[in-house]
């Protein structure tokens, strides 16, 4: 490449020569080939370093740090790095860039300009440590109303006349995004269902099909049928505690789909059915959905395949129209709709619907809950929300907001060892995430990585405890869609208009 057409890498790798021990750690860990030893010492490619940390990390001398590069590229107020860096690219490749990991454009976000109330005098506020505080829902449809009847055998006596949909209960609040087998390892996908087994809360299984290996957690995932319909089966149908259509997804609204066919290994194509090395490319339409009729009539089919069993889902993104589309979904049939915002992670999407697509969830929470009550069917449905829940904080603004469930993955992601370099999509993730090298695969202790997502979540229901009892709320059911309990201190009063929610002082 002649030097007009190169440009300074983004991150440099700087070695303090005087402590490296030459033992070539790092060679072996870095897996996208940014070091290498040419027989005396460690020499760096800073045009491949995607700063994913591991090198510094296993580096027993601590002689590695890696570093932004400041002669990158000279500032500018329009032109920043970000745009001409994909100009660079496009122009050298004149190919539509990817990319992973959620939206990383510095755009506000709206759980941030939200304060939570609390009691004083007056409301007294509830211990957590000395009083019960519910954290448990219960996970699909609910009757518009309860009716009795009298035992036909005993009229002294009053049955329930109401037939229930199938519920499930879990003891919090949060669900694991959509992370397929393929996206993810084999092993991070054993360390999240074995984490949310034990915690009885839910995961979603992705658009990839289910192993086998995973059947005995169905009782805690949900499994998902894509506009691709890979890995569906009788099997797969059976063993999940619910059934999610995804129409859309918050990284990529109007979007199928994609998993590079370098991630396609026999585990993958057996559990997806489709060929070795294949790229397995969803459709962007379902096609057989091309208006809520349809939509009613695959939820309809779903439901008689599983015998009437487990909840029927439909997910959809964030847009503009998502409350109209949610009322739509319920009255066909759904038994819980979730909703996913445009700063939700992805293993692959094209960058320019990824950053610019879609709308925040906070908004859409607001819209559609607002929506299917004033429709009356609020109570009927399970709401869940996702897209951008970082930490408890957002998790609980989210319920105030509307929401029944919080879902998020990049957060588990990270739990699990996961530095945000965003090059899932590559397959050569050094952490064991998200990748199928098997010896990398490996670097990922289903143990370890299990563990630490118990804490997490462990220490997210404790801090929605606390909360609720500064709060003076004894049940996480009486949070949702509490929003005179949250305050806006942001710049924008009509956000706080659509979101219904006070200003700070009023």
């Amino acid at each position: 490449m002649s030097i007009s057409h190169s440009i300074a890498p983004y991150y440099k790798v700087m070695i303090e020569r005087d402590s490296c021990k030459k033992c070539k750690r790092c060679t072996t860990h870095c897996s996208y080939g940014a070091l290498s030893y040419n027989g005396e010492r460690i020499i760096a490619d800073n045009s491949k370093c995607v700063a994913c940390q591991r090198c510094v990390i296993m580096c027993p001398a601590g002689a590695i740090h890696i570093i932004k590069n400041e002669s990158f590229l000279p500032p500018h107020g329009n032109y920043t790095r970000r745009i001409r860096n994909a100009i660079w690219a496009q122009s050298g490749n004149g190919g539509v860039l990817l990319s992973a990991a959620g939206n990383d454009r510095e755009i506000r976000s709206i759980f941030d300009d939200l304060l939570l109330d609390a009691c004083q005098v007056t409301n007294p506020s509830i211990d957590p440590l000395r009083e019960t505080i519910e954290t448990k829902i219960f996970f699909g449809r609910k009757p518009s109303k309860i009716d009795f009847k009298r035992d036909t055998m005993n009229p002294n006596k009053i049955c329930l006349k109401t037939e229930f949909m199938p519920n499930f209960e879990v003891d919090m609040p949060i669900m694991v995004g959509h992370m397929s087998l393929g996206s993810i390892s084999y092993n991070a996908a054993m360390a999240i269902y074995q984490a949310c087994k034990e915690l009885n809360i839910l995961a979603g299984s992705g658009e990839g099909g289910l192993h086998p290996d995973f059947y005995e957690f169905g009782s805690n995932i949900i499994t998902e049928v894509a506009s691709g319909r890979f890995g569906v089966d009788i099997n797969y149908l059976h063993n999940a505690a619910g059934i999610e259509i995804k129409i859309g997804q918050g990284a990529k609204p109007g979007h199928g789909g994609h998993l590079p066919g370098e991630k396609v290994n026999s585990l993958i194509s057996q559990t997806r059915m489709i060929p070795k090395g294949s790229d397995a490319l969803s459709p962007y339409p379902h096609h057989d959905v091309y208006s809520i009729e349809d939509l009613a009539q695959l939820i309809a089919a779903l439901k008689e395949a599983t015998r009437y069993k487990v909840p029927i889902g439909v997910k959809i993104a964030a847009v503009h129209n998502s409350a109209p589309i949610a009322v739509g979904i319920v009255r066909g049939g759904a038994d819980f709709l979730t909703l996913d915002g445009f700063r939700g992670g992805t293993g692959a999407a094209p960058r320019i619907i990824r950053d610019h697509a879609g709308i925040p969830i906070e908004l859409a929470i607001a819209a559609v809950d607002e929506r299917l009550r004033k429709e009356n069917l609020r109570d009927e449905i399970t709401l869940v929300a996702g897209g951008s829940i970082r930490y408890s904080a957002d998790l609980i603004k989210a319920i105030a907001l509307g929401a029944d469930v919080a879902m998020c993955s990049m957060p588990v992601l990270i739990a699990m060892g996961c530095r945000v370099c965003q090059q899932c999509f590559r397959g050569l993730c050094s952490w064991g995430i998200a990748t199928q090298q098997e010896y990398l695969v490996k670097r990922l202790d289903v143990d370890v990585a299990r563990n630490r997502i118990i804490n997490l979540f462990h220490s997210w229901n404790e801090e929605l405890k606390e909360v609720l009892g500064a709060m003076g709320i004894d049940s996480v059911e009486s949070l949702r869609s509490n929003r005179d309990r949250l305050r806006y201190i942001g710049p924008n009063p009509k956000i706080a208009e659509i979101l219904g929610v006070k200003h700070a002082g009023e």
